[in-house]
């Protein structure tokens, strides 16, 4: 079959990059992609893209950014009989709006942190003598990765809600807001493949949000993540499935909004279990790239059976060995960018057995440049957790341009499971 790949980051990259290796694939197409995924698709101008799969013969269209979502490309696509992977607009709201999902979650006893939504600069500051320091604040629109802040005294939390009420830190996504109450405990990406009603769960990951090593500096679309099955046990797995994922799949459903596509639940695994801090309603980026470089089963075909309702006794087949993306980031990210820098040595990268997935890349004339924050992350895995850290780091120092940032310390939290 033809499939085509909507987006041109990262994530799209590597879905494009697994669907292209697999057996039921004949030809992949995206629209826009960039210059790492022409390497592997057929990359069509264009935001049209009803009519790009018309024109292209495509029997599978696969949404990886969360906008066109929000627009309701599912929407029209399945209005026109052409199977998509992807939740409709109404589903899409799980990531679209946090007071949404917020509110989504106390209907259905999902667990999570104690909120208020706030709806004016007023009610915000009102809200905020609820809760001691230190308090997430939360934009309730789509804010690329950036619209949660963490103010470490009440002083900076009423300063930070006065901006983001003015439109100061993220637009209009940020004139409406979740003040919630800080939770302690470790981060895990997890994320499932639902076609409205069965799940098959992907392998446990773990993003790196903040800038600087250590968990410091403001936080970030994400700076590197890997995959290790160490993350979770089993028993929490189960759980997590059975009080997030499941009542999520179940409710959207009783909604009358069936969830079809990646559901991605960002957990915090508190003392007392997992709590949800959001839900993302596509692959998360950078975790998209070490779980589909550790894909063995044959993507293409899964993702159809997901987009026609046919998951169910649908299993995954992975590789043994962790894997590990590291991000490599422009001058001045995750604030104001520099663009235009050339950049070296993806070849020599991946020469060494690795993959570099382009995210913030552009061609001028014969050169890649920089054209985004996140330039690139670069992915290796080894036979244990430490082996596949080092053989991304190894990699990643192949890769040069001006300005170049990343952390050093992508995967150590895994380390003291080995």
């Amino acid at each position: 079959m033809n499939v085509l790949v909507i987006g041109s980051g990262g994530r799209e990259h590597a879905l494009a990059w697994r669907l292209n290796r697999s057996a039921s694939v004949a030809k992949v197409f995206a629209a826009p992609g960039n210059p790492g995924i022409a390497r592997e698709a057929v990359c069509v101008d264009g935001a049209d893209y009803l009519s790009i799969a018309s024109a292209n013969g495509i029997d599978l269209t696969v949404v990886g950014p969360e906008a066109p979502l929000m627009d309701g490309v599912v929407d029209q696509f399945r209005d026109a009989g052409r199977p998509i992977f992807g939740p409709c607009r109404a589903a899409a709201q799980l990531e679209g709006s946090k007071i949404f999902s917020k509110q989504f979650f106390e209907r259905y006893q999902i667990p999570t942190a104690r909120f208020i939504a706030a709806y004016s600069l007023d009610e915000a500051l009102k809200a905020l003598d609820s809760f001691t320091a230190p308090v997430v604040l939360k934009a309730d629109g789509l804010a690329a990765g950036k619209g949660v802040v963490i103010p470490q005294t009440m002083d900076e939390a009423r300063t930070t809600v006065a901006q983001f009420m003015a439109g100061e830190l993220v637009g209009d996504a940020g004139k409406k807001l979740v003040i919630e109450e800080f939770l302690t405990g470790e981060e895990v990406s997890f994320i499932a493949l639902s076609d409205g009603a069965n799940l098959v769960p992907l392998l446990p990951a773990q993003d790196h949000k903040n800038i600087f090593d250590g968990d410091r500096g403001p936080n970030t679309g994400g700076m590197g993540a890997y995959v290790d099955e160490r993350i979770l046990t089993p028993a929490e797995i189960d759980l997590v499935m059975k009080t997030v994922m499941r009542p999520a799949i179940d409710g959207m459903a009783r909604e009358g909004s069936p969830f079809v596509g990646f559901l991605y639940a960002g957990l915090m695994m508190t003392a007392g279990g997992p709590k949800t801090l959001e839900f993302n309603v596509r692959m998360g980026d950078p975790e998209t790239q070490p779980l589909l470089y550790r894909l063995r089963s044959d993507l293409g075909a899964v993702l159809h059976a997901g987009a026609t309702g046919k998951l169910a006794g649908v299993t995954l087949d992975w590789s043994p060995e962790p894997s590990v993306a590291i991000v490599l980031a422009t001058a001045g990210y995750p604030g104001k960018v520099r663009t235009g820098d050339v950049i070296s040595g993806i070849d020599d990268a991946e020469a060494t057995g690795a993959t570099v997935f382009q995210a913030g890349v552009k061609r001028s004339g014969d050169a890649l440049v920089t054209s985004g924050g996140r330039v690139v992350a670069v992915t290796a895995s080894g036979a244990t957790l430490p082996s596949a850290i080092d053989a991304a780091y190894r990699a990643a120092a192949h890769v040069k341009f001006d300005g170049m940032q990343f952390r050093t310390d992508i995967g150590k939290k895994g380390l003291r499971r080995w």
